[in-house]
């Protein structure tokens, strides 16, 4: 069965309900969400996220676990030089983890992180002893971390399937470690999304595994391929396209794994519910932007 959802908000006063609420009104049955704010630590009390009323709602939906993707806030940096900041970082992500399962998810979606230092080879082996601190200290719950491929923006770690194997190849329990495709990254990245995908996926099969893949953020790009920027357009209107797009979303190998869509907001509003018709109709729709505005 085909997964199709978005990034959905998490405010008072529904909570984690409310966030079931926002997906289900846009046609989705998969979704991706913040346990919080994704610029600071503060966290509300897992007994104000409404997790119970969320969870029977999901329930009564046909959403399972594996449909519930969290993502990792952005100030984790495992690669930091820092060590009283990578050690911050592994407490956090910790207890992100720990809310994850609270919340029924079953994967968190990380940026690899960021060689400050610029030493790339110390930076692969700091992201990997993070994980594998983190993975001991969540050794009995069962929430994958999905290493999120990267643009390649910057001194990001994770622009080449040869850098998260690299990272994967250092981690000691490897069953917990996944990875995110995100199409707009990978083909910022300089990987020929659009017109080869099929050699893409087997570029990454030979190099990480395709079975390794457990979520698809589907982005279109407002850049050229290998521009190394990550600005993410609206699903078709990019460099990427609609049809080239779709082929990714319903590929044979992935029809079960949730997509993801983090396409931008148009004038404050969210596409996700004319995105996602579009997609299950598998019909473009050049007067998208037009139909959001007026909606």
């Amino acid at each position: 069965m085909l997964k199709i959802g978005s990034h959905v908000s998490l405010s008072a006063p529904n909570m984690y309900l409310g966030s079931v609420m926002e997906a289900l009104s846009y046609g989705a049955n998969c979704l991706m969400v913040y346990t919080g704010a994704p610029q600071n630590t503060i966290r509300r009390p897992l007994s104000e996220m409404k997790i119970n009323e969320a969870i029977d709602l999901m329930n009564k939906n046909g959403i399972t676990k594996n449909d519930i993707v969290v993502h990792a806030p952005y100030i984790i940096n495992l690669a930091n030089p820092d060590e009283e900041k990578r050690s911050f970082a592994v407490d956090f992500l910790t207890k992100e983890i720990k809310r994850s399962f609270k919340m029924n998810a079953k994967q968190i979606v990380l940026h690899p992180g960021s060689a400050v230092g610029k030493d790339l080879d110390m930076a692969i082996k700091w992201i990997a002893d993070g994980l594998n601190k983190v993975i001991k200290n969540t050794e009995d719950l069962d929430v994958l971390i999905a290493l999120e491929t990267m643009a390649g923006k910057g001194n990001e770690v994770g622009r080449s399937f040869e850098e998260l194997k690299r990272i994967i190849d250092l981690v000691q329990n490897k069953s917990r470690i996944s990875i995110c495709f995100d199409t707009c990254h990978t083909s910022d990245a300089g990987y020929d999304i659009k017109d080869n995908f099929d050699t893409v996926i087997s570029e990454f099969d030979k190099i990480i595994g395709k079975e390794k893949i457990s979520v698809f953020h589907i982005n279109d790009s407002k850049n050229l391929p290998g521009a190394k920027k990550d600005r993410h357009a609206n699903f078709g209107f990019g460099e990427i396209g609609f049809q080239s797009l779709l082929d990714v979303i319903y590929h044979k190998d992935f029809v079960n794994i949730p997509k993801i869509l983090e396409t931008p907001y148009v004038s404050d509003k969210p596409p996700y519910r004319y995105e996602i018709k579009m997609i299950l109709e598998k019909k473009f729709n050049k007067n998208l932007i037009s139909d959001i505005l007026e909606g």
